[in-house]
């Protein structure tokens, strides 16, 4: 596999970005997934990410959203509702990532749900992170092909 020049590593970046910004409205607004588009089309950075990549975890998130809860209650031993709005944001787009994305590596999908943890979450939150994905990485590898079917 071709490794990717650093405009689309930083497209994907902002890309994950932005779905942690929108996946935060999604869960304290109810905004539905044409709405979240629409509104975050129009943020300035939307311009620079990678708008495909953004259209398609975002809706995978929403569709999957009540296998990947139930991946996060099962891998963090305690019930998804006690995890604070930014950690299971960082957590749903991981998760997502790792059971859509093949052809992301789980180290780079883990390290980049950590450093958003890390710039959004609370001081601990990134921890939080890093245990369940990679906990939850050893049984979304082991089983094919998606945690929501999608």
């Amino acid at each position: 596999m071709p490794a990717q020049d650093n405009s689309s590593v930083r497209a994907r970046q902002g890309a994950r970005d932005l779905l942690i910004k929108a996946l935060y409205q999604w869960q304290l607004g109810g905004h539905d997934r044409e709405e979240l588009l629409e509104q975050f089309a129009l943020e300035p950075e939307y311009a620079q990410i990678d708008k495909r990549y953004f259209r398609e975890l975002l809706a995978a998130v929403i569709a999957n959203v009540t296998s990947l809860d139930s991946l996060i209650t099962t891998q963090a031993d305690r019930d998804v509702k006690t995890v604070d709005v930014i950690g299971r944001a960082v957590l749903l787009l991981g998760l997502e990532e790792l059971n859509s994305r093949p052809d992301v590596p789980t180290k780079v999908v883990i390290n980049e749900a950590v450093e958003l943890a890390k710039r959004y979450g609370a001081p601990d939150c990134f921890r939080f992170v890093n245990a369940v994905l990679d906990k939850a990485a050893k049984v979304i590898k082991g089983r094919s092909p998606s945690v929501g079917g999608g």
